[in-house]
């Protein structure tokens, strides 16, 4: 795995920092009803997608994940101003605009989805994994999904058939602590959710996913497992969300005082301290960085304000694969 040199340290700060700034914006845009229907924004566990990155191979491997998914292919590669455009349902966006917040997408970079239904995904990403061992692309997914969503049927039909076929994939829980507005806690016997992998003796483990060093050693480990055929790692990444659920959240469930003291291991903050201790960058350089960051999400804001809608026509595009589907011949007539 690559060194967790200086480069590597203030690349995280520039991304983590404009990531912080673009759904902060994201935000700002939903209260102006720019941004229409579900938000969910992934404030404070910018350290896992920092991380994983960092382990892949981005020239190859892939990534699957959940309706909180604006940061996830930031950090694959795609462009930040198709993703903002896609928010507000602009033709520029990743899906044409036809997606918005919870389908965000693209081929190009290997970033398949955004998906609304809760753990939808997952046999998406094992299915995704069985087509990289088939035509032998030695490829990793890597699959995420919240720790509501491990209360999913799905998920054991799932980690069984990839741990029989020995799947080249990296289920990964991104653990905020609250499915919606339920704690970890209420939700099942038992806090330590990566466990669930023992009952098919899959390698699991929990990691300390405020910590991007921490994130990238356990993913190289599991990726560098499934790349040699040695199957799937489940890995339990343990995290805290600083906004609600979704924009629609008040949350009750939880104080300002509870939310205050994780922000203390705010990940941002704790690569910021990194940098300075090591004389890699002055605040000043830092702040810099910031300012960099600001000014590129007014960019996306701008790219997204100055694109058109989709045609009303395109509706229908995107729906059937099949050109001439009875269905489209009854609307024309």
């Amino acid at each position: 795995m690559k060194e967790f040199s200086k480069e590597v340290y203030l690349k995280w700060y520039e991304d983590m920092t404009m990531w912080r700034r673009f759904e902060d914006k994201c935000r700002s845009l939903y209260l102006k009803q720019k941004i229409r229907g579900f938000l969910h924004l992934y404030n404070g566990q910018e350290a896992i997608p920092a991380g994983f990155t960092h382990a892949m191979d981005l020239t190859k491997d892939s990534m699957i994940t959940a309706y909180r998914c604006h940061i996830h292919p930031m950090a694959m590669g795609v462009d930040p101003k198709r993703i903002m455009a896609e928010l507000c349902g602009k033709a520029t966006g990743t899906s044409g605009g036809m997606g918005g917040s919870m389908h965000i997408f693209s081929k190009e970079h290997r970033f398949y989805g955004g998906h609304g239904i809760v753990g939808g995904q997952i046999p998406l990403g094992a299915g995704i994994a069985f087509a990289d061992k088939f035509f032998d692309r030695q490829a990793v997914n890597i699959c995420f999904f919240g720790d509501g969503a491990a209360r999913q049927g799905s998920l054991h039909e799932t980690f069984n058939m990839a741990m029989n076929w020995k799947l080249p994939v990296i289920f990964v829980v991104e653990n905020n602590q609250y499915a919606m507005g339920t704690s970890v806690k209420r939700t099942a016997n038992h806090e330590d959710i990566y466990k669930l992998g023992l009952g098919y003796e899959m390698p699991c483990l929990a990691v300390d996913a405020m910590d991007p060093e921490k994130v990238a050693e356990a993913a190289y480990e599991a990726i560098e497992r499934a790349r040699r055929g040695d199957g799937p790692t489940f890995i339990e990444a343990r995290t805290y969300r600083f906004r609600g659920h979704s924009m629609s959240d008040a949350e009750p469930y939880r104080s300002k005082e509870e939310v205050a003291i994780h922000k203390n291991d705010d990940p941002i903050e704790l690569i910021k301290q990194r940098i300075l201790s090591n004389g890699w960058a002055t605040e000043e350089e830092l702040e810099t960085m910031d300012n960099k960051s600001r000014d590129f999400v007014e960019e996306c804001i701008e790219f997204m304000e100055n694109s058109p809608y989709p045609d009303a026509e395109k509706v229908y595009e995107y729906v059937y694969a099949q050109e001439d589907y009875p269905f489209l011949d009854k609307l024309e007539n």
